[in-house]
C-alpha cells in the first residue's frame, strides 16, 4: 500500500510493474515529481503540500494510487485495451467516419527516451502484421516490434491535465521524465 510518508522514488521502486501507471497518475494529478530530484527525499505528503495542494487532494491522490495497485496486471501474452479506451476509440472512429477500422499500434524511434508509441487507424492488416483483439477492438501490430509491445495495456484518461490514451508497457526499462518516450 502507498502511504503519504513514502517518497516518489520509494513508491516507484516498490511497485516497478505499476510504475508507469503510477507516474501517469501523479502527473495527471498535477505533480510532476517523477523526474524531479526531490523525488528521492521528499515524501508524497510534502510534495502535495509543497505544490499548494490540500490534504483532501493528498487523500484523493493516495486513493487513486492505491486503486492502481489493486488493478490486475495486463496479460503478458497479448495487448490489452481497457473498456474505457475501447469506448473512446469507437467514438473517434464514428466521428472520423472510419467505423470498421482497426487500431494500428506500434512504436517508432523518437523522443528523448529512444522510442515513441504510435496509435493510428488501420483499414486492414498487412502480411507483416500480427492481429490481436481486445475489448472488441482489432489491433494490428507489425511482427518486427510486437516483442516490445506484448503485455501493454492501452487505457484512456479524460481530465483537465494529460488526457488521452495512456500506455503501460512492462517491457520498458527507462523513460524520459516527461513520459512521452521510452527505452527497452
Amino acid at each position: 500500500m502507498i502511504t503519504k510518508d513514502m517518497t516518489i522514488d520509494e513508491i516507484l521502486s516498490s511497485f516497478p510493474e505499476k510504475s508507469q501507471k503510477i507516474a501517469a497518475a501523479l502527473s495527471a494529478s498535477g505533480l510532476q515529481c517523477v523526474g524531479c530530484g526531490a523525488a528521492t527525499y521528499e515524501t508524497l505528503e510534502a510534495g502535495v503540500l509543497g505544490h499548494g495542494m490540500s490534504y483532501t487532494d493528498l487523500k484523493t491522490i493516495l486513493d487513486n494510487l492505491n486503486q492502481i495497485l489493486k488493478e490486475t496486471s495486463s496479460d503478458p501474452l497479448t495487448i490489452t485495451v481497457t473498456k474505457r479506451a475501447a469506448e473512446r476509440f469507437k467514438k473517434i472512429l464514428k466521428e472520423e467516419n472510419k467505423e470498421g477500422y482497426a487500431l494500428r499500434f506500434g512504436d517508432q524511434p523518437g523522443g528523448c527516451g529512444g522510442f515513441e508509441y504510435l496509435l493510428d487507424f488501420s483499414k486492414s492488416a498487412s502480411e507483416d502484421d500480427e492481429v490481436l483483439t481486445s475489448s472488441g477492438i482489432e489491433i494490428h501490430v507489425n511482427k518486427n516490434v510486437i516483442h516490445r509491445l506484448l503485455g501493454c495495456e492501452i487505457d484512456f484518461s479524460d481530465g483537465l491535465k494529460n488526457s488521452g490514451f495512456k500506455i503501460s508497457n512492462p517491457n520498458v526499462k527507462g523513460s524520459c521524465s516527461c513520459g512521452k518516450s521510452q527505452s527497452y
